[in-house]
């Protein structure tokens, strides 16, 4: 079953939603930049200093007389616009449907197991980020302004990252310490202009880089292997065969068949990262991971924003759920008060999407009742494995903001547990294979604070695997805070992808940068514990569960990534996961 584009099931009535919100955006956008002429960012006012600009304050009078001025002129208009505007709300399905064509060679990548007789094994890469990709005038109480330049400079750097090839090294010898990522130093280095080398005198390209432009839009990046020997000789560089060949045929995933041949390998400068690893596979890296198969992101609140994060996303992805939510007055019970904003939530997927839904929290309160937060899970097709489609589930949320409240954040856990379940019952089919279960977003509490205490407790983490997590209330040693302060957002140390991948290496630099755990009211903050490393508030979580797969499917982590690509553009710390799935011949039954 294909997703129908538009959220309108009827022509007419998604074109009266379109002149009545033409009719809204006007004095919408002459608000918005009364709001933004009054406030900078603290990089903008730097700038000023260091420009000695004097002008500033008459910019600010006659803008905001100007803008005012126009706000009130098109209110009227704004008004009609919004009696034909609203009403259309209730046919509005909570969602937008973006899907492109895909190259020949990822369409071939999808049946997986069934060149392996319905047997062997595949990753797939997830990641996550928080953009705050509000109204240009609202980002900048958050110490981030020009929305729309940001959102398409993101758009930009998570193709840059997604679409290159992911290279793997594996090392054939005695003190061999096992497979090595791409941002291993044993790589040689990238052109000063590639890949967001680590040169602090350079950056990633942003704007039609030949680097980004050189993989297809839409292509499935081929893994480079690179096989050192005991003997030191030369390294061999093989690209993998192309899919639906012999050679594909005889030696399918070339790369999780040498880990199975030689044993699980981790990549050591993950493992070494701040000296603190536990064998477990992580980095912090100036990319987003390679080749990842689904993008979700939270606080896509303007449409505008949105649009451009699609047109970006959309070739490479090829299948993008956008504008999630639901505006004005609902179904009482469903949401809380007049949704303004629509959930934020944006979803990209390299598979087709069978299904989806959306749940809107009904029990937000103060300003973050005004947005339509809630939980988005979509049924994605990955294959076939013999006669049996080959599925996977993906859930994305954001949950309720302001400290204090970890009542209504329990109770929010509880409704979309409840609806995951829901969800996979009413669409999961008799012969279907689940080869991943995924829930991941910004939950708002982290796992470190007193005062988040409640939160840490609920039952979704004993249903669902976090990585980062030892217990309540205790994190693993190499866990990095993901909430950034925002003052300091613009600071040398965390301007730039490869000076904040240095400031969270360093526990003395993330200190001053990383957002420190919340006490209880009345209580003094005791932080960190004797002999436990600083960490800071991680409240961006990627959770996945193996109870809801097929019975002889298993999961592994290959990777868990901290990724500092949008260093200067949002005020998170974006995540990233990759999973080994192996899935036996024998059982594929649920």
């Amino acid at each position: 079953m294909t997703l129908r584009e538009s959220p309108f099931s009827n022509g007419f009535v998604e074109a009266l939603h379109a002149v009545g919100w033409g009719f809204i955006l006007p004095c919408f956008w002459f608000l918005d930049r009364l709001i933004a002429v009054c406030m900078s960012t603290s990089l903008e006012r730097t700038r000023r200093l260091e420009e000695e600009c004097y002008l500033h304050p008459l910019k600010v009078f006659f803008g905001a007389i100007i803008f005012f001025t126009l706000f009130l002129i098109t209110a009227p208009l704004a008004f009609l616009g919004f009696l034909l505007w609203a009403p259309l709300q209730a046919a509005r399905r909570p969602f937008s449907y973006h899907q492109e064509a895909v190259a020949p060679c990822e369409r071939e990548g999808r049946g997986k197991w069934a060149q392996q007789g319905g047997s062997g094994k595949a990753t797939f890469g997830f990641a996550t980020a928080n953009l705050c990709l509000l109204p240009d005038g609202l980002a900048r109480f958050n110490n981030l302004g020009h929305t729309q330049q940001r959102a398409a400079t993101i758009g930009k750097r998570i193709v840059q990252g997604a679409s290159r090839p992911r290279i793997r090294i594996f090392v054939d010898s005695p003190s061999s310490c096992g497979t090595l990522s791409a941002s291993s130093s044993l790589l040689p280095p990238a052109t000063a202009s590639s890949y967001g080398a680590t040169n602090v005198q350079t950056r990633p390209p942003l704007e039609d880089s030949p680097d980004v432009a050189a993989e297809a839009p839409g292509s499935e990046p081929q893994d480079t292997v690179i096989d050192m020997q005991s003997d030191d000789s030369e390294a061999s560089r093989s690209p993998s065969p192309t899919p639906g060949s012999p050679a594909a045929t005889a030696n399918f995933n070339h790369t999780s068949n040498q880990q199975s041949r030689k044993g699980h390998r981790h990549p050591p400068r993950a493992l070494g990262t701040l000296g603190l690893g536990d064998d477990f596979p992580w980095e912090v890296s100036t990319l987003f991971p390679a080749n990842l198969d689904m993008v979700c992101l939270e606080e896509v609140f303007d449409k505008r924003a949105a649009l451009k994060l699609t047109e970006a996303l959309g070739p490479l992805f090829g299948h993008v759920l956008y504008d999630v939510g639901v505006y004005a007055c609902q179904t009482p019970g469903c949401c809380s008060a007049f949704k303004f904003f629509n959930s934020g939530l944006f979803l990209a997927s390299r598979h087709p999407v069978l299904e989806a839904q959306y749940h809107c929290f009904p029990n937000g309160t103060g300003e973050d009742a005004l947005a339509a937060k809630g939980l988005l899970s979509v049924k994605v097709l990955i294959g076939q494995n013999e006669s049996q489609n080959v599925v996977g589930y993906f859930n994305c949320t954001h949950l309720h903001a302001p400290e204090g409240e970890g009542a209504v954040r329990c109770e929010q856990l509880n409704m979309l547990t409840k609806w995951i379940t829901e969800f996979q019952a009413q669409t999961k089919q008799a012969d279907e294979v689940v080869v991943f279960d995924v829930l991941c977003g910004d939950f708002n509490f982290d796992n470190c604070s007193p005062d988040d205490a409640l939160e840490q407790k609920h039952g979704v983490f004993e249903d669902y695997r976090d990585p980062c997590r030892a217990g309540p209330g205790k994190e693993k040693l190499w866990v990095i805070g993901t909430l950034l302060e925002q003052p300091t957002l613009y600071d040398e140390n965390v301007r730039t992808p490869e000076n904040l991948q240095k400031t969270l290496e360093r526990e003395d630099l993330r200190k001053e940068y990383i957002s420190p755990p919340v006490p209880l009211a009345g209580c003094p903050l005791v932080y960190p514990e004797s002999g436990q490393p600083w960490v800071g508030r991680r409240i961006d979580y990627i959770l996945y569960r193996e109870s809801t797969l097929a019975t002889q499917c298993h999961t592994e982590v290959e990777e868990f990534t901290f990724v500092t690509q949008l260093a200067g553009l949002t005020d998170h710390v974006p995540l990233g996961l990759r999973l080994t799935v192996t899935l036996d011949s024998e059982g594929t039954e649920t």
